[in-house]
């Protein structure tokens, strides 16, 4: 499975990760080769506008990217990121997948992409992982 021996192991030690739980995220599926993580979409979540902040749509993948970083290697970091807004969800749930792209000794790149529950492309986010 990687460095946690089972979902719930995972699950476990991310409860620590206080702003993202507090916030909905959940780990749904974790193996070495992809993290799946979502998240309801709640009026906390709204910004002025009554749109989704983009900062909760970057939390998640933020999330993502950390499961999925920490599965192979822990403890790992976030040394630089970036994510590219493609449009507002529609639906009442986000679902962010991230899969690595390149794992090597001291850093990894991880690709996140993040749907809403009607299959609609809303975030991209690449991230690079330092390796403690």
């Amino acid at each position: 499975m990687g460095t946690f021996n089972s979902l719930e192991e995972a699950r476990e030690y991310f409860k620590a990760d206080r702003f993202a739980t507090s916030n909905g995220a959940v780990i749904d599926e974790l193996n070495e080769e992809y993290s799946v993580c979502s998240m309801p979409l709640t009026e906390n979540h709204r910004n002025a506008n009554g749109g989704v902040m983009g900062g909760a749509m970057f939390m998640l993948a933020d999330f993502a990217f950390a499961t999925l970083a920490n599965n192979l290697h822990r403890p790992t970091v976030a040394q630089q990121v970036s994510i590219n807004f493609l449009n507002v969800p529609k639906g009442g749930r986000l679902i962010a997948r991230a899969a690595c792209k390149k794992n090597g000794r001291s850093s990894m790149v991880v690709n996140v992409d993040v749907t809403d529950d009607t299959g609609r492309d809303i975030a991209q986010f690449v991230g690079t992982g330092f390796k403690l």
